[in-house]
């Protein structure tokens, strides 16, 4: 790749190499090239005066003339995948009749891609979407392609930590592979995104499990479309879990994730896009010490609501781009629009709880009564779903929906029935959706209608039972600042990646320092047993420092 290639195709990945290739000094007593030789005799026999350049472009830092450079005696210096030739200047050369001659080194260029590779941080990918729309979703930068399989024995293996991108067609079942030891609990989950907005129907939608390779089912969980029957990204997720009072699924080896579609036959026939996640669950301070019942008694009365004045936040269009919240009062900056599904993310720690009610404003346009006209609702850190709202109806009239009462995050609520208490088993990120029913723009029209988010944690945070760094399954200060301040995930992202281009510039910035002292004592060195006696035509001993980068 050209240095001009670089430039217009700058990358995040950042390689630090030091090399210096070739020691031998230029010249015919040195071993130079014999074209070099060569082309010395032809000039000195026509009169001319001598410059043997570089060959093989050098300076446009390709492989191959980095190779020929280092053949000709060129010392190379390779930085942050930035190539910089040193040729070698004003070496004397004596011909075959005794002329003197000077071989002008083709001095090394600096490649101008050094501060596009160290400077500039890509734009992390996401979904374009015509002007006046609402935005697609936009699924993980660093999701992998992966296709399910119809029989299980050809299913690819997901990776614990690891994101993927998949679909699936109506009727379709699909398995993937899981390797599994025997001591790991393991939660894959999968958001299902209808393609273009596609009609759905009541009863549509995926379920999936983790089955042995008996096909024993170890858990299954589904996701559906309900009464809100619009197109809008829904999830869920299925487990195995390590549990000593139980014989299934216990065993380390390979288990198949199944995930099924179901659609009714006046749904739309488009393939839905998966975002596939799969988790690890850290282990325990202390085996055996946490309780194997689910708490009987737990708040469930409603808090005072929160009394700040609302502030603006602009609600994500996924998990990955999701918006932080902390309690208080949240009013959406753009509005929401018919069609359109707007992701926040609350951090719940331990023994804390989240309440969240969402606001519709009056519309004047209309008074026309809209049922099931907006969908609320909220998923845990493993992107399961935990619980939704009844469907919000709409009359022109400011309106709101409330989630029902959850308990505090508990390790122990993963043994209790009910699956909304069920699915507050871990700290961490806890995900609210809200998505206005597409049929409020026939009535209604295509302008955003104003929304406000009322959000509330409640209680003391309690230490988490985990051993170690838990990681997506913990809340940390970093967490409650991004909440704070309203950030993304795709902003921290960023900030990571700047973050980590800092620290490569700094770390180049000092092998480059290194490396020309390392060139300038070895080129003095050389100057002090083989340059010819006598300064060389630019005044300048052979071996110098370098004149130009």
């Amino acid at each position: 790749m050209r240095a001009a290639d670089i430039a217009e195709k700058p990358q995040i990945g950042v390689v630090l190499r030091v090399s210096a290739l070739g020691d031998e000094s230029a010249g015919p007593e040195r071993r130079a090239p014999a074209a070099a030789e060569k082309e010395a005799e032809k000039a000195d026999k026509r009169g001319n005066s001598i410059t043997v350049e570089d060959s093989s472009g050098t300076g446009g830092a390709g492989w191959t003339g980095i190779a020929a450079a280092a053949g000709a005696g060129a010392v190379v210096l390779v930085i942050a995948g930035l190539v910089f030739v040193r040729g070698r200047r004003g070496r004397a050369v004596r011909t075959t009749r005794g002329k003197r001659v000077m071989r002008q080194r083709n001095r090394g260029r600096a490649a101008l891609a050094a501060a596009a590779a160290m400077c500039a941080a890509a734009a992390l990918p996401g979904q374009a979407f015509a002007a006046g729309e609402p935005a697609a979703y936009t699924f993980h930068p660093g999701a992998k392609e992966i296709d399910g399989a119809e029989a299980s024995t050809d299913a690819s293996a997901l990776t614990p930590g690891s994101v993927y991108k998949s679909s699936i067609k109506p009727g379709e079942k699909l398995y993937y592979r899981l390797n599994l030891d025997a001591k790991t609990n393991a939660y894959v989950s999968a958001v299902a995104v209808p393609r273009g907005g596609g009609k759905v129907a009541y009863g549509d939608g995926i379920t999936v499990s983790i089955r042995d390779s008996t096909d024993l089912q170890c858990s299954s969980e589904d996701a559906r479309f309900e009464s809100a029957e619009f197109a809008r990204p829904i999830t869920t997720y299925a487990y195995r879990i390590m549990d000593k009072g139980s014989s299934m699924c216990q065993e380390a080896g390979t288990y198949n994730v199944l995930i099924e579609r179901e659609s009714k036959e006046t749904s739309a026939p488009d393939e839905w896009d998966l975002e596939l996640r799969y988790e690890s669950e850290p282990q325990l301070k202390a085996a055996g010490s946490m309780p194997t019942h689910a708490p009987e008694d737990w708040p469930s009365a409603s808090p005072e609501p929160p009394t700040a004045a609302p502030q603006k936040r602009s609600g994500g269009s996924s998990y990955f781009d999701a918006t932080g919240l902390e309690t208080g009062e949240w009013q959406e900056k753009d509005g929401i629009k018919p069609g359109q599904t707007l992701f926040y993310r609350v951090p719940v720690d331990w023994g804390q709880q989240i309440f969240a009610t969402a606001y519709l404003s009056n519309n004047n346009a209309s008074d026309e009564f809209i049922g099931n006209a907006l969908a609320l609702s909220l998923d845990n850190p493993a992107h399961g779903h935990v619980d939704s709202a009844m469907p919000l109806s709409y009359s022109g009239k400011p309106t709101s929906v409330s989630l029902d009462p959850l308990p505090p995050v508990a390790y122990e609520n993963r043994y209790d029935s009910n699956s909304s208490v069920n699915a507050m088993r871990f700290a961490g990120w806890y995900y609210l959706s809200v998505t206005l029913s597409p049929q409020i723009a026939k009535s209604y029209g295509d302008k955003a209608i104003p929304l406000t988010l009322k959000v509330k944690v409640e209680g003391k945070a309690k230490d988490s039972p985990y051993t170690g760094d838990a990681g997506d399954f913990s809340v940390t200060q970093d967490d409650k600042d991004m909440a704070r301040k309203g950030q993304k995930s795709s902003q921290a992202a960023r900030s990571d990646t700047m973050k980590a281009v800092g620290v490569a510039g700094i770390g180049a910035g000092s092998v480059l320092v290194l490396g020309l002292g390392v060139w300038t004592l070895l080129a003095r060195r050389r100057a002090a047993t083989t340059a010819p006696a006598g300064p060389s035509a630019e005044g300048q001993p052979y071996g110098g420092p370098p004149q130009a980068w």
